[in-house]
């Protein structure tokens, strides 16, 4: 038996490398859409990646073969041929089915990839299987392994393409890589054959014929596989519309929603730059592209608020964190209006920041109705004191008028003498001067509260943060002997959190809260107040005072934080604006009060304060106000 000499063609060579790069690009096009499409869609995704890949695969190496020339006639074995068809689509169905699915991790590659590689190896040589010859084949062992080699690798990093490339130019580079190494492996399988005849020689005319009849059977097999991938590729596109329409469609309801509450959206490139068309801004500010552009948007931030804005901006994109801040813009109608502004780095998919998108939401009006609002509070307060000062001047003659009748008892007395009504005439004046004497210590008491009130409507508070636990327990110590004469049991949380605020309004609003608990406890039951915290939304802690004494009557829930008004048995001292006093500093402290109580069984009052540095309602709050999440 004599070694045949072998060739290729090269037109088919570079046919079947072709075929490779196009299958791959359609199958990576594809199993990228696998991870992220629809449940009802994943297993056709699944199917057409699989055909794509183990179709293009197969119909590389076919061509492959067909481009070998040997100078023998070749016949193709139907079943193997199927099988080996079979077998490179099945099996890479399956490796990309285990590493799409849900749940998946990045080293289940390395389980797919060897799968698939040993799957095409299996291909390959059962098409070469497939193939009748009249003479043998043999196989150099250390090539196969070779091939093999090169097959596994090959398709660990098809898979490791399939589910990290980006844009189409990286999938289409990925394409050529994974070509190039499927056509390596196959010519490289080949290499490791090595044919005998069993009769030297072939006639040329029936060589010439043998070469004709293989070069239409393989521009067949590559024209079959180009319309089945073109397919693919259409499909494809066809999502990619559908896909583009969703992200339009989002795109206009999220611009919607920006309009909806008074927002211009932007972005800014990764340093923190304007840049690109800025069309809300645009009209916004009135500047052009060349004037925002950069820290050119800063020119249309007022003055006073214009480094800071800068300063902290900066700060942000060098932390990589959530920007929260607050300035004024000029409009292009040349008004200053309030924003609050939003940006959150947006990130690639290596964690590198692709771009900032931000949002300035105007709160023009929210700030002038609180400034409104401020100044009507001022004026309340102004009202509230110069309206008890004045009550205050007349009570004070009042006062003294009924001194100067209590000295001029006894000369009434001596001038009455034996006078038969002398006696009731005394007892009558007494009483008299007494109501008069009672009335003016309740009016008295009602207008000191008055002024207290509206002098803490004009306090200033300084926030230093404050140990909560350190704090309460410091309270409770100093009621100790109150709790102890009650029989009571007063518990304060231990590890609550350190806020930010006004030492001495906090000390005043919980001792309050404490007292009253004690005041009002059931004597029926040991009495049990218990102080606790937990965090609450928007960087904020809930305080609650509970307790098990007498509670309140629902009716009652509102009242009691009205000025002057008690609820209950009347049977402890007070004068109703205790409450009333917590609330209003609650209210300044930027806070919330709220009352939770049955009758017969307890109260819970809950406080709600920032965790963060409060300022209290009498501080001017700046107009640049920075945050950070």
């Amino acid at each position: 038996m004599a070694m045949v000499p072998t060739g290729y063609n090269p037109a088919l060579v570079a046919l079947s490398i072709a075929i490779a790069v196009f299958a791959s690009y359609t199958a990576l096009d594809l199993g990228g859409r696998v991870r992220s499409a629809d449940p009802k869609l994943r297993f056709a995704w699944l199917a057409g990646s699989a055909l794509a890949m183990g179709g293009g695969i197969w119909s590389m190496h076919f061509v492959g073969v067909l481009a070998f020339e040997m100078g023998l006639p070749a016949s193709y074995h139907l079943g193997l041929t199927i099988l080996s068809l079979a077998i490179a689509i099945s099996v890479t169905g399956l490796a990309l089915a285990f590493v799409a699915r849900e749940g998946a991790r990045d080293r289940d590659i390395f389980i797919s990839g060897p799968l698939m590689g040993i799957g095409v190896a299996a291909m390959h040589y059962t098409g070469m299987a497939a193939m009748q010859v009249h003479g043998n084949l043999a196989f150099s062992v250390p090539i196969v392994a070779l091939s093999v080699a090169i097959a596994i690798t090959a398709a660990t990093a098809a898979l490791w393409l399939t589910f990290r490339t980006g844009s189409p130019w990286q999938k289409l580079g990925a394409a050529c890589l994974m070509g190039a190494a499927v056509a390596g492996m196959h010519y490289t399988g080949m290499a490791a054959a090595t044919l005998t005849a069993e009769v030297g020689g072939a006639h040329a005319a029936h060589v010439a014929a043998t070469s004709v009849d293989q070069q239409n059977l393989a521009l067949a097999v590559a024209g079959a596989t180009f319309v089945i991938l073109f397919l693919a590729i259409l499909a494809s596109s066809v999502d990619q519309q559908r896909v583009g329409g969703e992200l339009r469609a989002s795109e206009e309801r999220f611009r919607a929603a920006i309009q909806a509450v008074r927002g211009v959206l932007w972005t800014n490139d990764p340093q923190g730059r304007m840049a690109g068309e800025q069309p809300g801004w645009s009209a916004l500010t009135g500047q052009s592209r060349a004037e925002y552009e950069g820290y050119g948007w800063a020119e249309a931030v007022h003055p006073d608020d214009r480094q800071a804005s800068i300063d902290e901006w900066n700060r942000t994109v060098a932390e990589r964190r959530t920007f929260v801040h607050e300035h004024r813009v000029r409009a292009k109608d040349g008004t200053w209006r309030h924003f609050a502004i939003r940006a959150i780095p947006v990130l690639d998919p290596h964690g590198a920041i692709r771009e900032w998108v931000g949002v300035h939401t105007d709160i023009t009006e929210q700030r002038e109705a609180e400034a409104e609002l401020r100044e009507s509070n001022e004026e309340i307060q102004r009202y509230a004191y110069i309206v008890s000062h004045d009550l205050r001047a007349p009570l004070v003659n009042v006062m003294g008028f009924t001194s100067e009748l209590e000295a001029t008892r006894e000369d009434i007395r001596a001038a009455l003498g034996d006078h038969p009504q002398a006696k009731r005439i005394d007892t009558d004046m007494a009483e008299a001067l007494g109501f008069i004497s009672a009335a003016i210590t309740k009016m008295e008491g009602l207008i000191a509260a008055i002024l207290k009130l509206s002098r803490e409507g004009r306090r200033r508070f300084d926030a230093e943060p404050i140990d909560t636990t350190a704090l309460f327990q410091g309270i409770v110590d100093a009621q100790r002997h109150q709790a102890e004469r009650r029989g009571a049991i007063v518990t304060v949380a231990q590890g609550m959190p350190t806020i930010a605020a006004d030492r001495l309004a906090i000390e005043q609003i919980f001792g309050n809260l404490v007292d009253n608990a004690l005041k009002y406890l059931d004597p029926a039951r040991p009495g049990r107040i218990e102080i606790a915290a937990k965090p609450a939304p928007g960087n904020r802690v809930r305080f609650v005072v509970s307790d098990n004494g007498r509670g309140i009557a629902s009716k009652d829930h509102a009242r009691v934080f009205e000025l002057f008004r008690r609820s209950g048995a009347q049977d402890q001292p007070g004068d109703g604006i205790g409450l009333a006093h917590v609330k209003a500093l609650v209210r300044a402290l930027d806070g919330r009060i709220e009352l939770s109580s049955t009758l017969g069984t307890g109260t819970t009052f809950t406080v709600t304060l920032p965790r963060g540095t409060v300022t209290g309602n009498r501080i001017e709050a700046a107009v640049t106000r920075l945050a950070a999440e």
